[in-house]
């Protein structure tokens, strides 16, 4: 008992320390987010690769399942397309052409122009080139008279709020040393940081680069603005967020959207509010665009995501639609594959690059935005705690199936919360993190579950099969629903066993002795019954009874009894042998065994189980333990138990008419029982009981005196010739004591 309780403390034990370590790894990971979401550094420093592909997954499926209505808004994009190449010749096109377009553009009422296109690079089809090309006098002479094709275009932008683009670069340091601002063209405005930070603190957010493609000094001088028409997309290329400043060195430059914004409303400045974090938002004239620490804005893609496009021919054909571009800010770009200017969506196909430009135009200026929340990463570690915490600690207590379930309802739950934040309000919370961490915990805490379980299963199973028959208990493990009050009707199979003589061994033995030999006894007796699979149904002092095919349903247990028996009876007399040859008047065993139909199940009511059979059968099969005494056999088995087995060599005892009972009982005993050299031979006995069964008296009784002459140990033998002598006609014999 002490090594029971003892073991039973350790397993609760167990189970409080996976409480314990469960406990410290979610709030340790939930800490972890809550510092990525509240501290200055970025959340993706605690971010592992595989983790945020799989976030960005979610937004990419959210965008693909929901795009919201589209809101009308002034932005519109000169597309520079396979049917404009091929009207207009390949690109880069003459700079008068492009001129032509920026006219056509500015008098059809274009507010802003914004070019995602570089023109870096003199126009090499100037007169000037094709001068010194020709390097004919006569000729050069004549095209340098003519006016260069750059300052054409340059005075085509002069008033006409265009925007040219720069690109910037990551030399990866391998750039010069030299201050970048010095290379920085000079433009009228800078931004400003207003907020909790220091400027330079804020800065160190913004996407860094060292070098950088500039516009040709003659066309700046020119131009409205200047933006940078870069990207910074994910590590599997899809442009999912546009910055609206960025960093070259130590000076700000806008993006080409942002700056198309600036220009578009007439503003000067782009203001900047901070927060510990990094960027808040940025403000452009009475605009302010919510961003987040790196001064970037989520796309929200759209399915009809050509409709803003119009083809750069038929704008220079005068064949566009004037509505399409007066009032707005219309982007000059490209979706020709060969001009290396496409990005990938969340659906994973190919656009142009002027198309995020334009969308990030749109929402700026239709205020629809895309947002993940600031806190986001603390909504989202509240929401890992609590999910893991709730599933993990009821996964400890609860069976799988119920705890599978509750985590199922609470991912549903989790997933449509998000998806609900998405839809109503345009916002991108993470799912992902706070699924594998209430999956983790369930299969983590499910596990330790388990383990905990089966120790305990194993040590109930090691108690309890000191109390009751091993099948028993994992009939029970297997199947704990019958553990309940009650019982079921089945056809069984009894051994009743008793010890002759054991209460006077107890009366004239030292008591501790005997004790000790009656446990070494039934140890034997019971691994022959466990071996044949049987189930104890309960000792009574030196008295033994089993029970066959219940619980568990055993076909052949008619068989497995008699072979039981007879084992038990091997071993018991082995043992009454050398106890006795030790001095020890240890008497023979008594069984008796029978078969039928009882109810089997939990008696005793709810205080205490006890799981037997009822049923006349059992009591039939004590009976006919109890009446080897009057026959003088050792073991007794029912004309069921003989007609159930497929080998059983017995000899008729006879019909009995047991005490408290109307009917005869024709019964048997097991020839591997008796003593060959003192019974008679199994024929002789046969054709004396024939005689006695068909009721011819005389001749009964003088086959049996024969028998008795030739045999006089054969208990049986002297039953039946006593019973003669006294009167008896046939094989049914009354017993008047039990």
């Amino acid at each position: 008992m002490a090594r029971n309780r003892r073991a039973s403390r350790r397993s609760g034990n167990s189970t409080q320390t996976a409480v314990y370590v469960l406990l410290v790894c979610s709030l340790l990971y939930a800490l972890v987010l809550a510092v990525a979401g509240f501290g200055k550094q970025s959340s993706r420093a605690f971010d592992p690769y595989l983790i945020r592909q799989l976030r960005l997954a979610q937004f990419d499926q959210f965008q693909r399942w929901y795009q919201p209505p589209a809101v009308p808004a002034p932005v519109s994009v000169v597309d520079i397309d396979e049917a404009s190449l091929k009207a207009y010749g390949q690109w880069p096109w003459p700079r008068t052409r492009v001129a032509e377009l920026v006219q056509r553009l500015h008098v059809a009422g274009a507010k802003a122009i914004a070019f995602d296109v570089l023109m870096a690079e003199p126009d090499r089809t100037s007169p000037k080139a094709m001068a010194e090309l020709w390097q004919d006098p006569q000729a050069s002479a004549l095209l340098r008279g003519l006016p260069d094709h750059d300052e054409v275009l340059a005075k085509a932008l002069q008033g006409s709020s265009v925007v040219l683009g720069t690109l910037f670069s990551d030399s990866g340091g391998s750039a010069s040393g030299k201050d970048l601002s010095e290379t920085l063209p000079k433009v009228p405005y800078q931004p400003v940081f207003l907020g909790l930070d220091d400027e330079h603190e804020s800065k160190r957010r913004l996407h860094k680069f060292d070098t950088a493609v500039w516009p040709l000094p003659v066309l700046l001088a020119s131009a409205g603005g200047l933006g940078a028409i870069n990207f910074v997309p994910d590590a599997d290329s899809v442009v999912r967020r546009v910055p609206l400043l960025m960093r070259l060195g130590e000076q700000i430059v806008p993006s080409l959207s942002a700056e198309a914004l600036r220009v578009y409303l007439g503003a000067t400045k782009h203001l900047v509010r901070t927060k510990e974090s990094g960027v808040q938002d940025v403000r452009i004239g009475k605009t302010v665009v919510p961003t987040d620490g790196e001064a970037e804005i989520w796309l929200q893609y759209s399915k009809d995501r050509d409709r803003k496009f119009i083809s750069a021919a038929k704008v220079l054909q005068g064949a566009a639609d004037a509505s399409r571009i007066k009032g707005h800010i219309v982007l000059v770009g490209t979706s020709v594959f060969g001009l290396l200017d496409l990005r990938y969506d969340p659906w994973g196909e190919l656009m142009p690059g002027v198309r995020a430009h334009a969308m990030a135009l749109e929402q700026m200026l239709t205020g629809q935005y895309l947002e993940r929340p600031g806190g986001a990463s603390v909504i989202e570690a509240a929401l890992m705690l609590a999910g893991s915490l709730i599933v993990g600690l009821y996964a400890l207590r609860a069976t799988a199936r119920r705890s599978a379930l509750l985590t199922l309802v609470l991912l549903l739950l989790l997933w449509a919360g998000v998806w609900y934040a998405y839809v109503a309000e345009h916002l991108l919370l993470d799912a992902i993190n706070p699924t594998l961490a209430i999956v983790l915990s369930f299969v983590l805490t499910s596990i330790v579950h388990h383990v905990v379980t089966e120790r305990e299963r194993r040590w109930v199973r090691q108690a309890f099969s000191r109390y009751v028959s091993p099948n028993r208990v994992a009939h029970l493990m297997a199947h704990p629903d019958q553990l309940r009050l009650g019982g079921q009707r089945r056809i069984c199979s009894f051994v009743f066993t008793d010890l002759v003589g054991f209460t006077t061994l107890m009366e004239k033995t030292d008591p501790a002795q005997v004790v000790a030999l009656l446990n070494e006894y039934l140890e034997g007796m019971l691994v022959i019954v466990f071996k044949h699979e049987g189930t104890l149904e309960r000792i009574m002092g030196d008295a033994v009874a089993v029970l066959f095919s219940a619980p568990v349903t055993q076909p052949d247990h008619c068989q497995r009894a008699f072979d039981c028996a007879l084992e038990m009876h091997v071993f018991a007399s082995a043992y009454a042998r050398r106890l006795q040859a030790q001095g020890v008047p240890w008497g023979h065993t008594r069984i008796g065994v029978h078969s039928g139909e009882v109810v089997v199940g939990n008696f005793g009511g709810k205080t205490l189980f006890d799981y037997r059979a009822l049923g006349d059968p059992i009591n039939t099969a004590a009976r006919l333990e109890s009446v080897n005494k009057h026959l003088g056999t050792q073991m007794c088995v029912s004309q069921t138990i003989v007609d159930g087995c497929s080998n059983a060599p017995v000899r008729v005892v006879g019909r009995l008419v047991l005490k408290g009972r109307s009917q005869p009982l024709r019964t048997y005993e097991p020839l591997a029982v008796i003593d060959a050299a003192q019974c008679a031979s199994v024929a002789e006995y046969a054709a004396a009981m024939q005689s006695l069964e068909s009721g011819q008296a005389s001749a009964a009784l003088a086959a049996f005196e024969r028998l008795a002459v030739s045999h006089p140990l054969d208990p049986l033998v002297q039953l039946h010739l006593q019973r003669l002598r006294e009167g008896a006609s046939d094989d049914l014999i009354v017993m008047s004591e039990k």
